[in-house]
């Protein structure tokens, strides 16, 4: 007898190749069972002192640490990402990883969106999580398929970008610099509305990176280097406030303060990142270019960049020209002209 139907509903197969060898494992499927002794059968024939791999018992937290040798430690913000996975993990029990399920994930997602997590934060945690299996999968690591293959993550409203505007940014760099004894904040935050860069990355410039009327980020987050104009009186300054005060520091809260002095209202989560989209939006308000923008923010796909199209001037404009309603304009325009019957039919 090699494969019988237990009582529970599941399958188990019984398999003796060759005398003195045997296999047995259980199953859901009667299907399962049968590839299994099929399987058996043709390495047994290949090789008769061949076993089975047995199964992989380790458990998530392990597998994050093997991720981190293995390729987290490549990563700019490994620790950072190192440190999400460790909570989810624990968070969810600390599994037996090829145990994980779809189940057990939402049942998680769910409780973290009750206690006031965004689905964008948790949308990224997932990402996190899938890209740790599929990584050590392609590695040979594990050799088993992601178990979150089939969870999706949520489908989010898109939300309207928010920029400062003019009046908002007086407001903001008065408050930089009369409420913030931070000596590097006022100019990081104006690298960052001079250039779109992330803060991050202002943050970390020294002066070698400043030069030729331009400034030249590296290590940068889509791994690109890339180099944006910035006017020489503002080159100038920089150097001078290096000269002074020396590399910049840490600042981000400083800003997040002067902010909150200046009674300016942000979205949730905006904080410095509403420097770079004030200048994405002011710019494609002048008459920017799109796929120049792109480049100056160093977005890896036009898709990204874009979330600022509609804010250019001439942006769908051709709906006004083009669309059947500039021959209804009496519909609404009381100065308009009634069309004449022949010429509709035309």
């Amino acid at each position: 007898m090699t494969i019988s139907k237990l009582e529970d509903g599941r399958w188990l197969a019984d398999v003796e190749p060759i005398k003195g060898r045997r296999f047995r494992k259980k199953f859901k499927t009667k299907g399962e069972a049968q590839r299994f002794e099929s399987m058996v059968r043709s390495q047994v024939a290949l090789n008769p002192a061949w076993n089975p791999k047995p199964k992989d018992r380790r458990r998530l937290l392990v597998l994050i640490e093997r991720w981190k040798l293995l390729h987290g430690h490549a990563l700019v913000d490994v620790e950072r990402t190192d440190l999400v996975l460790r909570r989810m993990a624990e968070a969810l029990g600390d599994p037996v990883a090829s145990e994980l399920t779809g189940a057990q994930y939402t049942a998680y997602r769910a409780a973290r969106l009750a206690s006031g997590i965004s689905g964008k934060t948790v949308n990224i945690q997932l990402g996190y999580l899938k890209s740790l299996f599929n990584v050590l999968l392609q590695l040979g690591e594990i050799d088993y398929p992601d178990p979150l293959a089939k969870v999706r993550p949520l489908k989010l409203q898109e939300r309207e970008l928010s920029f400062l505007s003019k009046a908002d940014i007086a407001k903001v760099f008065y408050s930089l610099r009369h409420h913030c004894k931070t000596p590097h904040v006022e100019m990081v935050a104006t690298i960052c509305l001079a250039t779109g860069c992330r803060w991050g990355e202002a943050q970390a410039l020294v002066p070698e990176r400043v030069r030729a009327g331009a400034v030249h980020f590296v290590n940068t987050k889509s791994k690109r280097r890339r180099s944006v104009p910035i006017p020489v009186e503002l080159e100038a300054r920089i150097h001078a406030h290096f000269k002074v005060y020396g590399l910049f520091s840490n600042c981000r809260d400083s800003f997040d303060y002067a902010v909150k002095v200046s009674g300016v209202s942000l979205p949730a989560g905006q904080k410095t990142h509403v420097l770079r989209h004030t200048f994405a939006s002011h710019y494609m308000m002048n008459g920017g270019n799109i796929l120049t923008l792109q480049r100056v923010l160093g977005h890896a796909s036009l898709n990204m960049t874009m979330r600022y199209a509609h804010l250019a001037p001439d942006h769908l404009q051709d709906v006004l020209t083009l669309g059947p309603i500039r021959d209804f304009r009496h519909f609404f325009d009381t100065g308009a002209e009634l069309p004449k019957l022949a010429e509709l039919e035309a």
